[in-house]
């Protein structure tokens, strides 16, 4: 007898790429989002059924489904705990709406109906955010409520040709944790995080290294639409000596390669000079949404000892965060590049999925069946 789909609530879902990473085995029962454009994409996507277009201070526990559902998966704003940000930490109006959701998880406790699981998403300077006090908060909730808690930074460069790391903080039902400890942690591959364990909290395991693709492979050699060759060369006279020269030396092999990189203001011998700054280890930089000229990620492609440049194409970005080429994009580039920006990389979710929800959630509904 097949076993039913897991279930699971996708808060602040954007386009949906937690939903795609969890995959087949997993059926989503309620879904939530604040954004007109990342919702109408959901909907392209995923149909419109689950989802409610709202912000999540407006949503009460009767607007969330009957049952208990196998996992909540909440992708929380982390423009006030990115390094790149302000740091003003979780006090902050954005990823303050932490306390939203925290809200509605605990009105289904009260209503019996907590999630057997509850997987937090954010960036690592989450981890550091109020000289820790933030993540430790997290983990203390977590922990009041129930769960067992347990924390890892992945980065999706073990999946897809992106340099992106993320942590996943992961609450465990009590009921489960003995799941957890017996199917998916091993003492040889776990991290070491010194701050979790002193807060009682379990490491989450490392994935091995499982991308097979390179960035020269994501790339659309063929687009119709490249730099004209001034362009290129002030991007070029941009790079340092030791930059230069690595592409130099590209060229000059004759090889086909793609690199990527940001054009970047920096103070050297005290004044202020424009840099591009590429990389060609065959890793795009982390994605981020096109808030300014600079967050706009360029591709510099060499072939047959040609030089090219462009900047990324949403295509190419949804590539990176393991988009399926059928997903349906917003036809807007910008909006297409803000859906991916904000989004989580689908196979990071799906190894944790296959990895650590799945391992921890079957033995339960075995027992129940």
């Amino acid at each position: 007898m097949t076993q039913p789909p897991f279930t699971f609530l996708e808060f602040f879902a954007g386009g949906g790429m937690a939903r795609l990473g969890l995959g087949e085995n997993w059926r989503c029962a309620f879904a939530n989002d604040i954004d007109p454009m990342k919702c109408a994409a959901y909907r392209e996507n995923f149909g419109g059924d689950d989802l409610i277009e709202a912000s999540i201070a407006d949503l009460g526990v009767d607007d969330l489904p009957d049952g208990c559902a196998d996992l909540a998966w909440a992708s929380f704003p982390c423009q006030d705990l990115s390094l790149a940000g302000a740091r003003r930490g979780m006090g902050a109006a954005r990823s303050g709406l932490f306390f939203e959701f925290w809200r509605l998880m605990e009105a289904l406790r009260a209503a019996s109906r907590a999630p057997k699981i509850i997987v937090l998403e954010n960036v690592p300077g989450l981890l550091t955010s109020n000289s820790g006090r933030d993540f430790e908060r997290i983990v203390q909730l977590l922990q009041g409520a129930g769960y067992h808690a347990a924390a890892g930074v992945l980065d999706a460069a073990s999946f897809t040709p992106q340099s992106r790391q993320r942590l996943f903080i992961v609450g465990f039902a009590i009921s489960l944790a003995g799941n957890f400890r017996r199917n998916v942690v091993r003492s040889d591959e776990a991290p070491g995080f010194p701050m979790m364990e002193e807060w009682g909290a379990a490491p989450l395991p490392t994935p091995s290294a499982i991308r097979n693709a390179h960035l020269d492979d994501i790339v659309d050699w063929l687009h119709p639409e490249w730099d004209s060759d001034a362009k290129t060369k002030t991007l070029i006279d941009q790079m340092t000596g030791l930059q230069r020269s690595r592409l130099d030396a590209i060229v000059s092999s004759g090889a086909r390669r793609a690199g990527a990189g940001f054009r970047r203001t920096r103070c050297e011998d005290g004044k202020t000079v424009q840099r591009f700054e590429a990389r060609f280890d065959g890793l795009a930089g982390c994605l981020r949404t096109p808030a300014g000229g600079s967050s706009r990620q360029v591709l510099i492609a060499v072939e047959h000892g040609l030089v090219r440049t462009r900047l990324m194409s949403p295509r190419e970005a949804a590539r990176l965060m393991g988009l399926t080429e059928d997903y349906k994009l917003p036809e807007r580039a910008n909006a297409a590049l803000k859906l991916c920006g904000d989004g989580v990389c689908a196979p990071v979710v799906r190894w944790l999925a296959e990895n650590i929800l799945e391992p921890a959630l079957e033995p339960a509904r075995a027992d129940a069946a």
